[in-house]
């Protein structure tokens, strides 16, 4: 079981972290300062570190130096991620923002643990030692898990475009996999050994993100006290990845714009611009050019960024890569909970292959990671995964050897005709009568955050408070 250690001086923060991540089945430590830390325990036996930056005495970066190798993540208020970029330069993992979302705290934690445990073991692995494993269809050099024609054909694409300097417009649904493709076109770049800085345009306060992209200088705006680079700047020479870019306000685009056009941005309030080399690499699981016929996205920057798009395909539609993505989580959780002995039941697999993951790879590692943890024998059934499908149509033959229904038109859960917006749709107003908005954003695979933001977006009013009770 990994082993956390928590620094962070808010109790209620540190507390509810704590409990966050001892439900997830990880052992966990705290303290309330560097110097706390390193009184009580020995900081490098600790599989991963889970710091504020901003700590009594000294800052969580120290704890870098003292960690000799141990990955430290480090927790940040929108206000000071510039900061941040600054400790992931002096050797911190990544940053994750404040108020952080707890799905995003677990995937964070989860990837950083996967990736040291991989490069610390890739030295001693042999093929032997790997022999009754189940094995994933892992392009090497992409790090992504599938070998389905489309998939392979996306995989040539990036070969070909990560050299380059090209701007890139990753297109898919939420939960595909984009920032994957992000980094894979980095890792694969000439720009791989400089940052790599992550931006999700929804996740930043629309009165906030000219700034933080942008920088600002003294004076600029009310609470701006000192002048403060942005994300843009802190990417020079590297790739600056810009998740969710149709959420991007107009007067950002435009700023975006000057960047990509003059290679050269302006911090808020200033009268002067500075020189930047930044390789953009924006995605969306929007239609840009929707937006921008109807005025909501410049057009003159979609065209910029239009260079190289590149398409992910839903889950759904990758055929018999889903049981290979979940059968390296089963692996992944196994590993991670202490439990080498699981396997899919038959009726499991049916259901994992047959089922339409509105929520994409992030709803079925859910699923597998809540299978894991209930399941208290050998065989993990299709009922453990949670999913919202019929298992007496798997039993009865429902689905034939292609992987369609048989089932005729009345079928009442259409999903491969619909886009992931009308899935939506059709799943939110056909349950949220019998069930609270917890269990709608469970089953779709997204938090509650986003279950609202989609409510808003589609003008889905939520159901009158008497319809349902526990949301």
């Amino acid at each position: 079981m990994p082993h956390i250690l928590i620094v962070e001086d808010e109790t209620i923060i540190r507390s509810a972290l704590r409990r966050l991540l001892e439900r997830n089945q990880y052992q966990v430590s705290e303290a309330g300062s560097v110097q706390e830390a390193q009184e009580r325990y020995s900081i490098p036996g600790f599989d991963l570190i889970v710091s504020d930056l901003r700590l009594p005495g000294a800052p969580g970066t120290e704890l870098i130096k003292l960690a000799e190798g141990t990955p430290v993540l480090i927790m940040t208020s929108y206000a000071s991620l510039r900061s941040a970029v600054d400790s992931m330069k002096m050797g911190a993992v990544d940053y994750i923002a404040k108020p952080f979302d707890h799905d995003e705290m677990l995937q964070a934690v989860a990837r950083i643990l996967r990736d040291h445990q991989e490069a610390r073991s890739k030295p001693a692995e042999s093929p032997s030692k790997n022999a009754g494993k189940p094995a994933a269809n892992v392009d090497g050099d992409i790090g992504i898990i599938g070998s389905c024609a489309v998939m392979q054909d996306l995989y040539g694409k990036i070969r070909k475009v990560a050299p380059t300097d090209s701007n890139v417009l990753i297109q898919g649904e939420s939960g595909t996999g984009k920032e994957l493709v992000a980094r894979a076109l980095h890792n694969l770049s000439r720009r791989a050994k400089a940052p790599l800085i992550s931006v999700n345009c929804a996740a930043i306060p629309e009165t906030l993100i000219e700034s933080e992209l942008f920088g600002h200088e003294k004076g600029a705006f009310t609470g701006a006290s000192a002048g403060r680079a942005g994300l843009v700047e802190a990417a020079d020479g590297g790739t600056l990845f810009l998740d969710e870019i149709g959420e991007l306000p107009l007067e950002a685009q435009a700023r975006l714009l000057r960047v990509l056009q003059e290679g050269e941005i302006r911090r808020v309030g200033s009268v002067q611009s500075q020189k930047v080399d930044v390789r953009l690499i924006a995605a969306t699981h929007r239609d840009l050019k929707t937006l921008a016929k109807i005025g909501q996205f410049r057009e003159d920057l979609y065209y910029r960024l239009h260079v190289i798009a590149l398409k992910l395909p839903p889950l759904r539609e990758r055929g018999a890569d889903v049981n290979e993505i979940a059968k390296a989580f089963l692996l992944r959780q196994c590993t991670r909970m202490g439990r080498e002995d699981l396997r899919f039941a038959n009726d499991a697999e049916q259901a994992i292959r047959h089922y339409s993951w509105p929520g994409n790879v992030r709803e079925l590692e859910n699923a597998i990671e809540r299978a894991v943890i209930l399941c208290e024998s050998v065989e993990i059934s299709a009922e453990l995964l949670g999913i919202d499908i019929e298992l007496d149509d798997l039993e009865d033959g429902y689905f034939n050897e292609s992987g369609s229904s048989s089932a005729s038109s009345n079928n009442h859960e259409p999903t491969e005709d619909l886009s992931l917006e009308d899935y939506f749709q059709h799943f939110v107003l056909e349950h949220q009568d019998h069930m609270t908005e917890t269990e709608l954003a469970r089953k779709l695979g997204i938090s509650r955050k986003c279950l609202w933001e989609r409510r808003q977006r589609l003008g889905i009013p939520r159901r009158k408070s008497g319809a349902a009770t526990g949301s």
